[in-house]
């Protein structure tokens, strides 16, 4: 299919690093963009998208969550980091249920209704982890998002035999559904963090990363209290930590990264580590904001994620990104920290880099990927339309995107899902919180 958008105010690249608006012309064959620019003559488009009152973006990419925690929105605010975990959390994922083939699984619906929060506000791609991979796997394929996905890998030691079975699992199902949904699903291996992974199992996850060519997605330095614990048992930081188990030999997403030492910033430089900020969620947990602007100077590649919804309550990324660039101009007392190109480029190029697919999506260029997001402007708050960067950074709200397109596909159409039965999927996602307590 070839559809035109038509004289639209579109985001592009202005050199390596930066983003700037000009109204052009974007055409899209089939799962590619073919031009950002003035449309060919000979150009015949089956759809044509009038573009005179709207901004196209690149699809935002959402570089940590845990989708399938829509199902715990609401059930365990405020409280301290360590108790929502142990004392709330992981008893109600403990009562999360698989799907059986006659019955579709807890965490389809979950990831299901993530879906439809995301694509409503403009995110194309997401890379989840979590359990129970194959439901979340149909649910990405009957979706149309793009994701990279990972099982949650906990174990004791080398030999552990729960942690060589989820092992064994994210295995299986990396070799069965790589590549799957026209191309839309990649994979990583995922051990947790340093406080449920041994050293001997995270070497094991490494060589298993390694044999299948893998990336590796984890948490670190999110907590004072991991910090702490760590040091006292190892004498290590969660980066010298996962360095000495030899994690680091590949490319590796490193969420949160709230705490970190010059050296665990050097550590990340010189490994190329990406790591996945996640402001909202760490401020509702009260456990910090990341050193983003020593990361920076540093020239550590910077990706934006919103976490679950059970610590953030939302999976609207440009929320995420309003976030971004408010908290550090204030930590920092620097106006000039994180401007609005630079949060936008985070969130889109940032997170494609941290996926390893940067040849393929984050921006707006013939040959990429058409995977796009389409805001409505005719909203009284981005009157006057003077800084449209500034106006998406600082003063949107997520709800101005009207259509979105995956891999060419129109998910998102005039406000509409093309794909999900949105009142179902609330409904079932409802039942199962229900069911799960809290």
């Amino acid at each position: 299919m070839r559809i035109l958008l038509k004289s639209i105010y579109a985001v592009l690249p202005k050199g390596e690093d930066s983003l700037a608006v000009r109204r052009c012309d974007v055409g899209v064959e089939g799962d590619r963009i073919l031009f950002a620019g003035e449309a060919p003559a000979d150009f015949a488009p089956d759809k044509t998208i009038q573009g005179e009152d709207k901004l196209v973006v690149p699809g935002l990419v959402n570089a940590h969550t845990h989708a399938a925690m829509t199902l715990l929105r609401g059930r365990a605010d405020d409280l301290p980091f360590m108790t929502w975990l142990f004392d709330h959390i992981i008893p109600m994922e403990d009562r999360l249920q698989k799907g059986d083939g006659d019955r579709l699984g807890d965490c389809y619906w979950g990831t299901m209704l993530a879906a439809c929060e995301m694509l409503r506000s403009g995110t194309t791609c997401f890379n989840d982890m979590y359990f129970f991979i194959e439901d979340i796997a149909c649910a990405c394929m009957e979706s149309g998002m793009r994701a990279v996905l990972s099982q949650g890998l906990l174990g004791n030691s080398r030999s552990d035999p729960g942690g060589l079975s989820r092992l064994n699992e994210a295995v299986a199902d990396i070799k069965k559904y790589r590549g799957a949904g026209e191309g839309r699903l990649g994979f990583m291996l995922a051990p947790h963090a340093p406080y449920t992974c041994a050293p001997g199992y995270v070497a094991l996850v490494a060589e298993t990363a390694r044999e299948l060519g893998v990336r590796i997605h984890t948490h670190l330095g999110e907590s004072r209290k991991e910090i702490e614990d760590l040091h006292a048992k190892y004498g290590q930081t969660p980066f010298e930590y996962m360095e000495a188990a030899g994690l680091f030999e590949l490319p590796t997403v490193a969420a949160h990264c709230v705490y970190m030492t010059d050296a665990d910033i050097e550590i990340a430089r010189r490994y190329g580590i990406s790591v996945a900020t996640n402001p909202v969620s760490n401020l509702k947990l009260a456990n910090g904001v990341a050193p983003l602007k020593r990361l920076q100077e540093a020239g550590v590649n910077i990706a934006l994620g919103t976490d679950g919804a059970a610590s953030n309550n939302s999976q609207n990324m440009i929320r995420e990104l309003g976030t971004l660039c408010l908290v550090h101009k204030g930590i920092n007392e620097d106006p000039e920290c994180v401007p609005a190109a630079q949060g936008l480029h985070i969130a889109t190029m940032g997170g494609a880099r941290a996926l390893g697919l940067a040849d393929e999506i984050g921006s707006i260029e013939p040959g990429k990927k058409a995977d796009l997001a389409i805001l409505n402007l005719r909203h009284s708050h981005w009157t006057p339309r003077s800084n449209l960067l500034a106006a998406l950074c600082y003063g949107a709200q997520g709800n101005e995107v009207e259509t979105v397109l995956v891999n060419g596909e129109i998910l998102l159409e005039n406000g509409a899902l093309t794909r999900m039965d949105e009142e179902r999927i609330q409904w079932e996602a409802q039942r199962v919180s229900e069911r799960l307590g809290g």
